[in-house]
């Protein structure tokens, strides 16, 4: 059996196949112990059967946004101990001269500089030496780090005296996180930052996967682990490289949308999950596959190893309500977690996203979780009541909530596709997580995006992507080559060392003296290809001009069986016996009748429309008045908002 596990922030997701049939578990997360709710559910839904087990973790990123990681040293060429510090020009806020600038990961007195020096063309100008090394390494003995971080200048083009550092350094017992394995590429100040990042997360992460490994092979089952470009790698690649995992759910969303998307017909999309904690959004194009960048920011920070561009923002169920000191509603990024979690789970004392929902009447507080999870609807209203400040009434203040909430998540989807010359009219909104399909047909009106689909299992559609997902390993170097250069093709046949089922070539390229690059597949006319591609993303291209490659990427892809998946029979109908009842629903500034729905007894080519909720185990739809339902021959809820 292949369990899908992804931990979220209020929820631990499980997807599984059982007697040839998708199967779904949601327990909740224990934040202090993550590792105790993934045991409890596959104890749970193995009964001691031997598993392989595919684990969506957010421990990494947790660690790295709470700053609660390893005590770093930091290694690199001496003149250069205040890479880390220094950074970039840019600013993210440009015209605040006091803007207070996050401490980098390795403090000043964790930073060391060792004397050597490597040219870019690889060439050593200056060896490291011996008595170097030595004082090097008493150094930061003496400075006790958990983990130490090295990244000399052009390591990239030749890591010999980084791995003459690397050998001395070794004998100190503690995680070595070196740039020309991290990441051989150029730029040191991201090269820096990434494998700072890495050794910063390593002892966290390879004690918590070590314990959730052996936990396992005690029951003689297997760990995999999904990183944040979209694919599954084992633990222990997982455990030495935790840098490749921080969005490691939330690429199991983009890739359960992409497989839910394609099976349904529909080719462009954008994705919207939003969980208990943060919303995630991101756009996936058929022709083009997965879009994958090696310039996401974490915290401030650049992690530059291949991750899916995904745009986070903390707005999601637990995002707490409340007034600042000017009297404007703040919804979030503060969040109630799972514990003590929204003011309705029967322990929160403050008013979150899911309380106003309740309260507006788009959920039920009888079929939260498939009927498992009993809601308190007056203790969400008391709550909001409590805090609504000057507003005549709670239901006011919770549609001020969920309106606030969805002005931020719009302005996520805008990012990832009007700001990046896509337009969201081509697109079919693809909305899951536990509370995406409440405020998918809002934001649908709001971008113009003609359709919306909910697949199966929303709430777990994460953990859907994982169990789905291939096995992958991603290669690259820096290069600076002319495109039409034969040295390209050796590069990449030195990058391709493991075995693969599908190798995936492509190139970071850009206009020569140009400070940032477009990746493309590399095939047929890619010059031409990279001119249009920079028109679509820029909105000009220079076919005159000079380009050249500067990074070469290799995807090693090894396939997992495809799950087979039977169409239903589609009827014509009109839904009414899934109604369970009806309730009033508060939409468009007044309050209405609708109806609630159950989904697991709506069937293929059911028609209706709203307002109405439709109910499931893992999360809940609102259907907004006019909108129009339709069930599709994979049962998954086709809207026209």
């Amino acid at each position: 059996m292949r369990i899908a596990i992804d931990t979220g922030g209020t929820f631990t997701d499980c997807v599984y196949l059982e007697n040839g049939r998708l199967q779904i578990l949601k327990v909740r997360s224990t934040p202090d112990d993550p590792a105790a709710a993934v045991l409890a559910a596959v104890t749970r839904i193995a009964r001691g059967e031997p598993v392989e087990v595919r684990h969506g973790t957010t421990v990494g990123t947790n660690a790295l946004l709470e700053r609660t990681g390893a005590r770093v040293a930091f290694v690199t060429t001496a003149g250069f101990e205040d890479t880390l510090a220094i950074g970039r020009q840019a600013r993210s806020r440009l015209y605040d001269l006091f803007f207070p600038k996050d401490e980098p990961l390795a403090s000043a007195d964790m930073r060391f500089g060792v004397g050597e020096r490597t040219a870019s063309d690889g060439s050593i100008l200056h060896r490291v030496c011996a008595d170097q090394l030595s004082e090097l390494r008493e150094a930061i003995r003496s400075a006790a780090p958990e983990s130490i971080a090295v990244s000399l200048l052009f390591a990239f083009a030749n890591p010999a005296n980084e791995q003459a550092v690397a050998a001395a350094l070794e004998e100190i017992g503690v995680p070595l996180s070196l740039s020309h394995e991290i990441l051989p590429e150029f730029r040191e100040y991201e090269r820096a930052s990434t494998v700072t990042i890495n050794a910063y997360l390593a002892p966290k992460m390879q004690t918590y996967l070590m314990r959730l490994d052996a936990g396992l092979a005690a029951r003689e089952s297997r760990l995999d682990v999904m990183q944040s470009s979209g694919g599954i790698i084992p633990a222990a690649t997982a455990a030495r490289e935790p840098v490749r995992t921080i969005l490691s759910g939330p690429a199991g969303g983009v890739v359960g949308a992409m497989a839910v998307a394609k099976r349904a017909g529909f080719t462009n999309l954008l994705t919207f999950d939003m969980g208990g904690t943060s919303t995630d959004v991101a756009f996936v194009a058929s022709q083009r596959g997965l879009s994958i960048t090696t310039e996401s920011q974490i915290a401030g920070m650049p992690v530059a190893v291949p991750m899916l561009d995904i745009h986070t923002v903390g707005a999601g169920g637990g995002s707490l309500a409340s007034f600042d000191r000017g009297g404007a509603l703040r919804v979030g990024p503060e969040s109630a977690g799972a514990d003590p979690g929204p003011a309705c789970y029967g322990l929160g004392q403050r008013p979150t996203v899911t309380d106003a929902n309740l309260a507006l009447g788009w959920l039920d507080a009888d079929y939260f979780l498939g009927g498992e999870m009993k809601l308190d609807e007056e203790r969400a209203r008391e709550s909001l009541d409590r805090s609504r400040g000057a507003l005549p009434a709670a239901h006011i203040f919770a549609d001020g909530i969920v309106r606030l909430a969805e002005a931020h998540m719009a302005q996520a989807l805008r990012k990832i596709s009007v700001e990046q010359g896509r337009d969201p009219r081509d697109c079919v909104l693809v909305s899951f997580g536990g509370a995406g399909p409440l405020h998918a047909c809002a934001l649908a009106n709001i971008l113009r995006i003609p359709r919306v689909l909910v697949p199966v299992f929303p709430g777990a559609l994460s953990a859907y992507g994982i169990l789905v997902s291939d096995a992958v390993r991603d290669h690259s170097r820096t290069v600076m080559l002319r495109p039409d250069d034969p040295r390209l093709a050796e590069h990449f046949q030195t990058l391709e060392q493991d075995s693969a089922d599908v190798v995936i070539r492509t190139l970071d390229m850009r206009y020569v003296g140009q400070g940032y690059e477009l990746n493309l597949p590399w095939s047929g006319d890619f010059v031409a290809a990279f001119h249009a591609l920079h028109a679509e993303r820029y909105g000009y291209s220079d076919p005159r001009r000079h380009v050249e490659v500067v990074n070469v990427r290799v995807r090693m892809v090894s396939m997992t069986d495809e799950l087979i998946v039977e169409p239903a029979e589609v009827q014509e109908g009109d839904g009414m016996q899934a109604v369970r009842k009806e309730k009033r629903m508060y939409c468009q500034g007044e309050w209405q009748s609708g109806k609630i729905y159950d989904r697991a007894l709506l069937r293929a080519g059911d028609v209706f429309t709203g307002p109405a909720v439709i109910a499931e185990y893992s999360a809940t739809t609102f259907l907004p008045p006019e909108a129009r339902l339709r069930v599709d021959q994979w049962l998954n809820l086709i809207i026209h908002p």
